[in-house]
């Protein structure tokens, strides 16, 4: 099957309240949302991986919810491969006035019927 590549701008949001980090797509919109443990991807209706939400950010992720305020720079590449997908983040931020980052790779099997898929999105 061939791989159909999406390369999009992104924006981010936090809760700080309920410590919820959301990286998504600007010009996409979401079909439907899937859940997997501490974090939720969202889905467009070509079966993009567009978003994702991250549930207990400052845990997941080994941060204080204050630098989690101050994220210079993201991006994330999504791909998607028979039944498995791939997440790499990578994003910056602040720690005693320098510059930090973190780069987390995340694979997951999914149950839902998506095309095999590559997002690139950053902001």
């Amino acid at each position: 099957m061939d791989k159909k590549l999406l390369k999009t701008k992104g924006e981010l949001d936090y809760d700080y309240k309920n410590d919820i980090l959301f990286f998504k797509s600007k010009s996409r919109h979401y079909e439907k949302s899937i859940e997997l443990e501490s974090f939720a991807i969202d889905i467009d209706k070509e079966g993009f991986l567009i978003g994702m939400q991250f549930f207990d950010a400052s845990n997941f992720f080994n941060l204080h919810k204050d630098q989690l305020l101050i994220i210079k720079h993201w991006k994330f590449t999504a791909k998607v491969n028979n039944g498995k997908i791939e997440i790499n983040l990578l994003f910056q931020f602040i720690e005693r006035n320098k510059l930090m980052e973190k780069n987390p790779i995340i694979v997951k099997a999914v149950s839902e019927d998506l095309p095999n898929s590559e997002v690139v999105c950053e902001m």
